[in-house]
């Protein structure tokens, strides 16, 4: 967990970090995509059963039906089987984002995981991160190439089809869904399912999948709000005293200035305050390249977690900067 690390000490200790996030966002998105054939997550339409790690999970509704329970028994079931686990996840869910952010985001959704490689991709292209972006970002040892944008278009469209049968497989038997894709043997409605839901995704990640993550994700948007409500969870610090030595970034990392700004895959500004991070998912790249392009001028870092008292003080710092 990156509170472990607090503050990243060497340049070494930085690219550890990424290296373990992306190992977790690969092992997450492999699960991701082999949840629904593995019976550990999926909610199978024909039998209207639910599968959870590999068992169904029922609430008794059918064998009420068949009277096996009375309306008791079958209300208990209900609660204990269907309320309290739901109430529980969500409150567990909410209570890592109150106390560390976005992790969930930053560290293991693999929609998030693909715009950072998508984010990549384009790069090399245009120079650019997006394709909303004015100006171009240039990074030392990198131009663009045209011969990248085949591959990133390629990319996007796979993307958005894997998507689309992955979603399809946590609603329908996943045998049936890859072997009707297999044999060609899909039924008009599935045939229908995947066309539309391809297009949509593809659009998504090649257009707007920035905005998505920061505007259209509700898992994303309520463990901000649960982050903003907790003054002393994990926060980006700045040392605003030593800001002049910021511009070193100008000759270690990026030609324009501001590494870590142009590092943030939300684009967000790591330096402002925590009120306009509200997007930030805690990856700690901002972090990283600081770190990198400070070490060349032999400085300490400007940016780093903090936690608890610490970020406490930061928060109230920031608002009576406010």
């Amino acid at each position: 967990m990156p509170c472990s690390a607090l503050p990243l000490e060497t340049p070494a200790a930085g690219l550890a970090l990424q290296r373990r996030r992306r190992a977790l966002q690969a092992g997450f998105f492999v699960l991701f995509l082999l949840a629904p054939a593995l019976d550990l997550l999926r909610f199978d339409l024909h039998e209207a059963q639910l599968w959870v790690l590999g068992q169904r999970w029922t609430l008794g509704i059918a064998a009420f039906q068949r009277g096996e329970l009375t309306a008791n028994e079958v209300a208990l079931s209900i609660l204990l089987r269907g309320i309290v686990p739901a109430l529980l996840l969500v409150v567990g869910f909410l209570a890592v984002a109150y106390r560390w952010g976005r992790l969930y985001c930053g560290w293991l959704c693999p929609h998030f995981s693909m715009v950072e490689q998508l984010n990549d991709l384009l790069h090399r292209a245009t120079g650019k991160f997006s394709l909303w972006d004015r100006q171009a970002t240039p990074r030392p040892g990198r131009r663009p190439q045209r011969r990248w944008w085949p591959l990133f278009a390629l990319a996007c469209a796979l993307l958005g089809f894997t998507w689309a049968v992955t979603l399809l497989s946590y609603l329908l038997p996943p045998a049936e869904v890859w072997g009707g894709l297999l044999h060609g043997r899909s039924t008009p409605n599935q045939a229908r399912f995947l066309a539309i839901a391809t297009l949509v995704f593809t659009l998504e990640f090649a257009f707007a999948r920035h905005l998505f993550c920061r505007f259209g994700c509700a898992v994303g948007f309520f463990q901000s709000l649960a982050w903003m409500a907790h003054p002393r969870a994990l926060v980006v610090s700045f040392d605003r005293q030593r800001a002049s030595d910021c511009r070193g970034c100008a000759t270690a990392t990026s030609p324009q200035g501001d590494a870590c700004e142009t590092a943030c895959p939300m684009r967000l500004r790591p330096r402002q305050i925590k009120r306009l991070m509200f997007s930030c998912v805690q990856c700690g790249q901002c972090l990283d390249q600081c770190e990198q392009s400070l070490a060349v001028a032999q400085r300490k870092p400007n940016l780093q977690w903090t936690v608890g008292v610490d970020a406490l003080r930061e928060t109230l710092r920031q608002r009576r900067k406010d």
